[in-house]
């Protein structure tokens, strides 16, 4: 198996979503079974992933994955219709499902993709249970990012 240039040894993390914690206050996270065919395992070890904008929906009683894009490779899905942005369906416990889709309905949360992500020789999906955030708020995080960034230079600068 190849692995890309960027990954280090141990590195499980196929891919992460950036915007969920720029765009929202994730308040509760949990991890998730993914439900995926071959041709799809094959690209998401060739890093072939993007979950920006993808969120989970729910409907009778399971919990689907949305918007999450793994594009096919050329070589392993030659005889597949491959359909990068499909539905996935998420393996949940029941408990946690009614619990989350609870907080979606009443308290107005939403449940978004954070991170996708190999456990031994399992894909998971990282979830958030988030809260959307206002302008002032996104303003609020580039500052203290930008402060803290700021911080470790100047103490980078006199350590040495």
């Amino acid at each position: 198996m190849a692995k890309d240039k960027n990954s280090k040894p141990g590195d499980a993390t196929i891919a992460t979503n950036r915007r969920a914690n720029f765009d929202y206050f994730i308040e509760q996270r949990s991890e998730a079974g993914i439900v995926l065919q071959g041709w799809e395992v094959k690209s998401l070890r060739a890093g072939k992933a993007n979950l920006t904008d993808s969120y989970v929906m729910f409907k009778n009683g399971e919990a689907f994955l949305i918007g999450a894009q793994i594009m096919p490779l050329l070589s392993a899905s030659t005889h597949v219709v491959a359909d990068p942005t499909a539905t996935r369906k998420l393996l949940l416990k029941k408990s946690e499902i009614v619990k989350l889709n609870q907080a979606v309905a009443i308290k107005g949360y939403t449940v978004v993709a954070t991170s996708l992500y190999w456990k031994a020789n399992r894909v998971k999906v990282g979830i958030g249970l988030a809260k959307g955030k206002q302008e002032h708020d996104k303003r609020d995080t580039s500052k203290e990012r930008d402060w803290q960034r700021e911080k470790e230079r100047t103490m980078k600068k006199h350590v040495r």
